[in-house]
């Protein structure tokens, strides 16, 4: 049961990150206003407005325009359901919560980094607070293991930063990266950060060595957007740590 709440509510606050993803680039606040198609503008009604099942039924078209619904509306809603049934069922309670949480901001992140290579601070700075927060609720882990953590996540990132910038006389790491990285370590504590960075560097390497069997040109100057490595490898590592029983 705990499972089947935690996807339903995923789904929903998926729907939100969808529309934030979205409209957030654009310069638009993405909880102002009725939601509306992108295309013709229509505000929707609340048969489109069912998480997940809406995209299917209407087959991913706009009912009054017929155009074609950006696929990231249902690809976030369906990992955001994943996130929120995995979160609940394995680690029912406020632990669970907390995870389901940390996924739903990492997530949205994560998209962001990708498609724009931006990391907005008012995202890390919310993702940081909630994290002191769950933890000031009793969360593990302890509030100092993620005090250390969350100063350990953002000077290393900034101390590798500067030194890449002085050697080489150019940027290396976005402002952003150390900021989501204290924040990740204000969620898993300063002991799971080698992890995930190592786990990052891997998927990083995975996605170089994909890109460049597609043909795609890798050199030292390619950019990859590693605050959604750090995302894609940090919530794995809180299932493994923190969602045991």
């Amino acid at each position: 049961m705990w499972g089947v709440i935690g996807f339903l509510f995923g789904a929903i606050v998926g729907s939100f990150l969808a529309t934030a993803a979205i409209r957030w680039p654009a310069g638009e606040q993405a909880a102002s206003g009725r939601s509306r198609c992108d295309h013709c503008r229509r505000t929707l009604s609340p048969f489109d407005l069912i998480p997940i099942v809406s995209f299917l039924v209407r087959r991913g078209r706009c009912a009054s325009c017929g155009k074609a619904i950006d696929r990231k509306h249902l690809l976030i809603e369906i990992a955001s359901a994943a996130i929120g049934g995995l979160s609940f069922s394995l680690a029912p309670g406020l632990a669970g919560v907390g995870g389901a949480v940390f996924g739903w901001g990492l997530l949205l992140l994560a998209v962001l980094d990708v498609e724009h290579f931006w990391l907005p601070d008012r995202a890390t700075g919310t993702l940081t607070l909630l994290a002191i927060a769950f933890g000031a609720a009793g969360a593990a882990p302890f509030p100092n293991d993620r005090l250390i953590g969350m100063a350990a996540g953002f000077l290393s990132l900034w101390l590798i930063g500067r030194a890449y910038r002085l050697v080489r006389k150019r940027e290396g790491l976005g402002g952003g990266d150390p900021k989501l990285f204290g924040a990740i370590g204000a969620w898993l504590g300063w002991a799971a950060l080698p992890t995930v960075f190592l786990l990052a560097g891997l998927a990083g390497i995975g996605s170089a060595l994909l890109a460049r069997a597609r043909g795609e040109a890798i050199s030292a100057t390619t950019s990859l957007p590693l605050g959604a490595l750090l995302a894609v490898a940090a919530w794995p590592v809180w299932l493994f740590l923190f969602a045991r029983g």
